[in-house]
């Protein structure tokens, strides 16, 4: 996928959920991942010529691995003139060794985000922008369908009122396969995931479902992702 359209992608979901307002100072979650290294490219273009002025930081939260290497990271962000800050942590030996969680997803998500939302605090950002593609939103929604019963996937826009700060997704739009392809057009690498859980979770069993749901029935990946939309789904578009 070229720039051009990764660009189109991402400013038409800014406009159709008003994600990005004058004078936003939003915090890119950079775990150097290819969705993230993306939205970070989309973000510090659109910037350049979007009608309503914004400025980007780039921030990436060292789970505590040794194997964690954000060198390719800070050069990224110097090439494309955005600010860089990482921040270390602990998540990784209180969610493997401390706690020894078998379903580790959820609670290291938590860590996470509430470290973004302290690290935004402090840096004077009013949004944090997370790099969740189509794929996420449907594979999230059949999580929820599974094992909790409920329809349910996280939104465009979500908003911390205790925080003052909102959470967006710029890349609803845009497809796992399409980030993919724009990561192998520019040539870019992304840092491998040194979580030890990585592609053994429920989210990875989804993934696969999801794929060859789509391959039996063609185009039912695009029909799911408008069934998200256009239905009563909790918390999509959460703005309270």
């Amino acid at each position: 996928m070229e720039l051009q359209k990764l660009l189109s992608y991402t400013r038409q979901a800014v406009e159709d959920y008003h994600l990005i307002e004058q004078n936003d100072k939003i915090m890119v979650g950079l775990s150097g991942g290819k969705d993230s290294i993306a939205l970070l490219y989309a973000l510090s273009h659109l910037q350049r010529f979007y009608p309503s002025p914004f400025s980007v930081h780039a921030v990436t939260v060292d789970m505590g691995f040794s194997e964690y290497d954000t060198t390719s990271l800070q050069k990224l962000c110097d090439w494309l003139q955005i600010p860089f800050t990482k921040i270390s942590t602990e998540i990784g030996s209180i969610v493997f060794e401390e706690r020894k969680e078998k379903n580790p997803c959820a609670l290291c998500a938590k860590l996470r985000r509430g470290t973004l939302l302290n690290a935004a605090q402090e840096l004077g950002c009013n949004k944090i922008a997370y790099g969740h593609h189509k794929d996420d939103i449907i594979e999230t929604m059949l999580l929820s369908l599974f094992f909790e019963g409920r329809f349910y996937s996280f939104g465009p826009y979500t908003y911390f009122s205790d925080r003052k700060i909102a959470i967006i997704r710029p890349l609803i739009y845009v497809s796992e396969s399409e980030v993919i392809g724009f990561m192998k057009k520019q040539n870019l690498i992304p840092i491998k995931n040194p979580c030890p859980a990585d592609r053994h979770t429920k989210r990875e069993e989804m993934k696969q479902l999801l794929k060859k749901l789509n391959h039996q029935y063609p185009g039912v990946k695009k029909r799911l992702f408008s069934a998200i939309q256009n239905g009563k789904i909790e918390d999509w578009d959460r703005r309270n």
